[in-house]
This record gives structure tokens, C-alpha cells and sequence, in this order.
């Protein structure tokens, strides 16, 4: 009979252990951080055996170390890890129920045994009939695709060993659990626990692995924070269940650039990447109305357009309504105070309402200028002249400030047919062509939105 792993209880503010556990740290006074984890006799806590001593290096002696980047056949998904998956590498993946996460693991699976790697998918949370049953409606059945219907760690780790598979997807972390520990699958020990047995068992052996992660109600990814530390990709799909849109954002990555973006739409076939996204979310924009701005946005080192909507009407209660949807809902009420301020547009008895056309979460200050354009826009009711895109960031004191990344900005909206940039002085000093650049918000909305006959 395997005998249990000695545990004991450690606060994760301050790491005093204690044999028992209690509701609050008896050594910093914290509440509720008290977590179980295992420990060995005679070497502390677990990961932490008695080992010998290394040598102090200088850095410059080090050899460089030329990683494996493996394509995942997915360029959307390719563009966010920044050129494919690293050989040897663990990756998170993070997202809201039923967005698609399984879903693209699947997709990416496939690919990558199309490509000769043996994948071996370890589901927790369905059975391999239900993986079969997706796999098969979506085109990504494929005989070197292993499914291990499993939560024991201990099974997974041994499965990897028999089948020598180069690639391993656990779906998701939150369901597996460790008989080393007594604690609930899903648990803050646990988690942290078989993410860091997980780590050691493929990283050493050059073997990659890729992690589905469950998402608290604001958002965040569930589970202790040091999981998103013991991984080197964390990845955050995104996306809203009644749209067919998803976006795949990087949000660390030690092998390559963060905030890299890439979107998908989902179909009956599966996940699609659309590699001209601008297009996308620019496909139903109406010329003429009052309010709606087409803004030059980043996201990591992609450029693309997005319409910006604004709606004002005079309130009907005492507290005028702000609402905001697609940007930091805390930027908002900024924004209208400069405009308030410092270019005399009277909105304190204005409901205001900001939307992003098809459900984009922008959060470049570069969609500053474009907020309050369309916001003076929609309570001058003149509307934006055709073929203008704008960026720049709003200071406090109504000025216009640089962006970066101007000129893919520009290049982008010129691809789209958009003749006229605006934005602040400096970004607009050598764009040939381009409307005059701005130093304050005040003169950019004199130039944009006067009277027809005096622009």
C-alpha cells in the first residue's frame, strides 16, 4: 500500500508552516492564507531537497542556447506565442467557460500530430467519447492524438512516460489533483502542486506542455498566482459567448513579445483565424452618423481599426448614466471631464454612452482622441468626415500626445482606404498626405467637426 506524503500548512504571505491549519496566520495575522503542501523528512519542503552547492558564473561565459520553435499549423495562435511553440516550454491558457478552449487545444493537436508529434491530451473535465465526438465534427481526428481521460496526476505523469509523447495538453489544471495531498482538486495546494510537479516532469526532458486554466468572475486567472509564475506563456482567451469572435492575447511570454493579439472566429469547423482583423471589425460601419470615429489601435506589435460609437442624450434622472463597453470603464469619466474643462462641451446633463463596434477590448491610450471625438460628435450631432482615422493620447490638460507605433498605425489605415490621419502634432509632422496634427484636443475638434462650410 503507497503510503501518504507527510503534509503540513504554510501561509502564502509569509511562509510560516504550521503542523495544523487555521483560519488566520499565526506568525503575520493574515487571514484565510493558510494552504496545505507536502513535505519530506529530513529536506524541508517539498522541491527543495538537500542538493550541492553551484558556482557563481560570469554571464558573459555563458553559451548561447539556440531554442526549437515547433509551428503550431495555427498563424493567429503562431503570432501570439511569437513564432510557434518553444520546444520544452509549459504555456496557459485562460479563459471563460464554454469560450472555445478545448475547443482550440483540439485544433492545435491536430496540427501538431499532422506535423509527427505524438500528443498526448489528458482531459479532466469530459470523456474521451465527448473529445472524440468534437474532434470528429471538426475535422481533427488523428491517430497520433493520445486521450487520457484522467485527474490523477500521478496517472498523467505515468501515461507521458509509456506513450514518449513529445507534446502534453492537460484541460484543465483546476480538476487535477495529487494523492500527495489530502486538499480538493482545484485548491490553491493542489494547483500550485501539480503545476510545479507538471514543470519538473517536462521541462527537464525537453517535452512541451500546455495547461487549460479556469478564470475567476472578474476575469482573472484562478489559482494561486505563483502558477502563472511557474509557466513561461500565459495566454488569455477572450471573447463574448453571443459573438462569434474570440481574441487571443499574450500576456507573458519569456520567449517572445507580450500583448500580441490574435483573433479568431468560431464556426461549426472549429476555430478560424482572421488574419485581416481590421476588415473584420470595420465590415458593418454606416458613413454619415454623428458619433462613430474609426480609431488606429496596437495591440502588442499588430496594427488594426476599430470603430468607436458614442451616444449622448439628456438625462432623465438626477445622476447622469455613464456607461462604457469595449474600454477601461475608469478612463471614461476622465476623458469627459477634459472635454468638459478644457474644450467647453457642456455633458453634466448628458447621459453618455461609449461602445466598441464588435466587441473589442482596447485598452491603447491611442483610443483616447477617438473616444472624445466621438463624443463631441454625437453631442454636436455633426458627424466625422468620411475616410478620417484617428489616434493619440488625451493628457489631462487637453493636450495631444504620441503614440507608438505611429507609422504602422497609419499604414494600416491607409490599406483600408483612409486618406486622412489624425493626431498629435509630433506623430503627424512627416505623414505626407495625412490631415494636419494637433498639440491640443480643443483645435482638433475645431478642425474635425466644424461647420461644413468652415473646415
Amino acid at each position: 500500500m503507497k503510503q501518504r506524503r507527510r503534509t503540513s500548512f504554510f501561509c502564502t504571505q509569509c511562509g510560516n508552516g504550521s503542523p495544523n491549519w487555521s483560519g488566520r496566520c499565526p506568525a503575520c495575522g493574515s487571514w484565510n492564507t493558510m494552504v496545505e503542501e507536502p513535505v519530506q523528512e529530513g529536506k524541508g519542503r517539498l522541491g527543495s531537497p538537500s542538493r550541492k552547492s553551484v558556482e557563481a558564473v560570469r554571464i558573459d561565459s555563458i553559451p548561447e542556447e539556440d531554442g526549437e520553435r515547433i509551428p503550431t499549423g495555427i498563424p493567429e495562435f503562431d503570432r501570439v506565442l511569437g513564432g510557434g511553440l518553444f520546444r520544452g516550454s509549459m504555456a496557459l491558457l485562460g479563459g471563460e467557460p464554454g469560450i472555445g478552449k478545448s475547443t482550440l487545444m483540439l485544433q492545435l493537436s491536430a496540427f501538431l500530430s499532422g506535423a509527427g508529434e505524438t500528443v498526448l491530451y489528458a482531459t479532466a473535465e469530459e470523456s474521451a467519447g465527448q473529445i472524440a465526438s468534437r474532434a470528429r465534427r471538426i475535422g481533427c481526428a488523428s491517430g497520433n492524438i493520445l486521450i487520457l481521460p484522467e485527474t490523477r496526476l500521478e496517472e498523467i505523469e505515468s501515461a507521458l512516460e509509456r506513450t514518449g509523447a513529445g507534446i502534453l495538453i492537460v484541460d484543465s489544471i483546476q480538476t487535477v489533483y495529487s494523492e500527495a495531498l489530502t486538499s480538493g482538486p482545484g485548491s490553491v495546494a493542489q494547483v500550485r502542486h501539480c503545476a510545479a510537479e507538471l514543470v519538473s516532469l517536462t521541462k527537464p526532458r525537453g517535452k512541451t506542455s500546455l495547461i487549460v486554466g479556469h478564470v475567476t468572475k472578474d476575469g482573472s486567472l484562478a489559482g494561486p498566482k505563483v502558477l502563472e509564475h511557474l509557466v513561461d506563456t500565459v495566454i488569455g482567451f477572450e471573447g463574448d459567448s453571443n459573438r462569434p469572435h474570440r481574441l487571443l492575447r499574450s500576456l507573458k511570454n519569456r520567449f517572445g513579445p507580450t500583448n500580441e493579439l490574435g483573433v479568431f472566429e468560431m464556426t461549426r469547423q472549429g476555430l478560424k483565424g482572421i488574419a485581416e482583423a481590421s476588415a473584420f471589425f470595420l465590415g458593418r460601419r454606416q458613413d454619415g452618423l454623428s458619433g462613430g470615429v474609426v480609431c488606429a489601435v496596437m495591440e502588442g506589435t499588430r496594427p488594426f481599426l476599430v470603430e468607436v460609437q458614442a451616444l449622448t442624450s439628456p438625462t432623465r434622472y438626477g445622476f447622469p448614466q455613464r456607461s462604457a463597453n469595449g474600454i477601461d470603464s475608469r478612463r471614461l469619466p476622465m476623458l469627459l471631464a477634459v472635454l468638459e474643462k478644457r474644450c467647453g462641451l457642456e455633458l453634466g446633463a448628458q447621459d453618455v454612452y461609449v461602445n466598441v463596434a464588435g466587441g473589442a477590448n482596447l485598452s491603447d491610450p491611442g483610443a483616447d482622441l477617438a473616444i472624445c471625438l466621438a463624443v463631441a460628435s454625437s453631442r454636436l450631432d455633426r458627424p466625422i468626415p468620411a475616410g478620417l482615422a484617428v489616434s493619440a493620447e488625451v493628457g489631462l490638460g487637453g493636450e495631444l500626445r504620441p503614440v507608438s507605433g505611429f507609422d504602422r498605425r497609419l499604414r494600416e489605415a491607409r490599406s483600408l482606404g483612409f486618406d486622412l490621419f489624425a493626431g498629435s502634432t509630433e506623430d503627424c509632422a512627416e505623414a505626407d498626405g495625412a490631415l494636419r496634427g494637433h498639440s491640443t484636443l480643443s483645435g482638433c475638434m475645431e478642425d474635425i467637426l466644424a461647420p461644413s462650410g468652415r473646415r
